[in-house]
Order: C-alpha cells, then structure tokens, then sequence
C-alpha cells in the first residue's frame, strides 16, 4: 500500500481493510517495514490484528528522526537493515494467506540514496493500492502514481479514495467519476473521514 502523498491516511484505511479481512474469515496482518518518528503507524497496524505480531515484526526499522528514511538515517548515522525487512516480511508471507504492507510517505519516498519506497515493492512483489486523499489535486497525484507503479511492472491492484477533510466541495464530489474514466484500475473503496468499518469482499 502507497500513497500519493505523505499524510493521505494510509494507516487509517490499512487498518480499515485489516479489520475488513479479519471479519471476513481472514488471518490477515500488516506490516510497517519502516517507520520515521512516532510508531503510532505500526502499533495502529498491530492493534488490527489483535496483537498476533510483535511490534518490531511489525516494524523492524525505526528512525526516531521524522522524515523521509533517507534523510534520518543521515541524522542518526545509520543505515536502515534492509536484511532485517526482508527477513520479516519473507517469514511472516509465508505463515500468511493476507499481508497487507504498508509503505513510509510516498512511492519514490528514498530510502537509501538509490533504493527508494519502489524498489522495496518490486522486491516484495505485491499487488499496489494506491490511497488518496480526496481533494483538490487528487486527480494528478493518483495518475502519476499509478502510471509510475506500473513504470515499475508491478501491478496496481487499485485506487482507495480517503475523504481525509471530511468536507465537500467541487474536487471532492467529482474526483471519484474523472478517475474513473481516467484510470485502467478501479476506484476500490471511497473511504468517510472517521469510518469505523469496511465491509471487504473476499473470493
């Protein structure tokens, strides 16, 4: 799971298809491999899944310096373990039907000088869902992402639009319907600001 943006909700609505999953018969979990400040994003994602990984499984890097992974890692002087990621996510994939793994900031947010949020997708091989916040500018950040995932040859599973205001205006209403008719991937949930339950269709 990526954004278009730092800030757009993406814990909010991972949590969302976490409990969405579990209700519907599935063991799923999520993952935050890297975190930059607070934890609150990985322990949200722990808490979705009663408690079931620890919270450094949830989270096996944590820059206590809030920015992009790239530059805390400058100001901590150290460098990320990327070992350690691949460790976790391989062994928890493997003990799990549905892994959803959520991204740091951006798609091409760096985590190294030349290893960026893209490259730890395409090494994990997932599905890509994009979340947006659904405002003005939402249009253009969800096309560029989209088409730079798929620069990547990855699939993008889909779009979830976030209603991150919780306000109404000309962008916000008609966003939904442009994208649409934009996008060759479908808009796979249009989320409330301060929605409590996603009801998650499994095959």
């Amino acid at each position: 799971m990526t954004g278009t943006d730092t800030g757009v909700g993406k814990t909010f609505v991972a949590v969302l298809l976490i409990r969405g999953l579990r209700q519907a018969g599935c063991d799923t979990v999520g993952l935050k491999p890297i975190c930059c400040g607070e934890r609150s994003d990985a322990e949200a994602l722990q808490a979705a899944a009663d408690g079931e990984l620890s919270l450094d499984d949830v989270n096996p890097v944590w820059f206590r310096y809030p920015a992009a992974p790239y530059t805390a890692s400058i100001v901590e002087g150290r460098v990320p373990d990327l070992d350690q990621i691949r460790e976790r996510f391989a062994r928890v994939r493997g003990e799990r039907r549905s892994v959803i793994v959520e991204g740091v900031g951006g798609w091409l947010v760096p985590i190294l000088q030349k290893y960026s949020v893209a490259d730890l997708a395409a090494e994990m091989g997932l599905p890509v869902v994009v979340v947006a916040a659904n405002r003005l500018g939402a249009i253009n950040h969800t096309l560029l992402t989209v088409e730079a995932i798929r620069a990547r040859g990855l699939t993008c599973a889909g779009v979830i639009l976030n209603n991150i205001a919780g306000e109404s205006d000309g962008a916000t209403t008609t966003n939904r319907a442009v994208l649409e008719h934009l996008l060759e991937v479908p808009i796979l949930y249009e989320v409330e600001m301060g929605q409590a339950a996603l009801r998650v269709g499994v095959p």
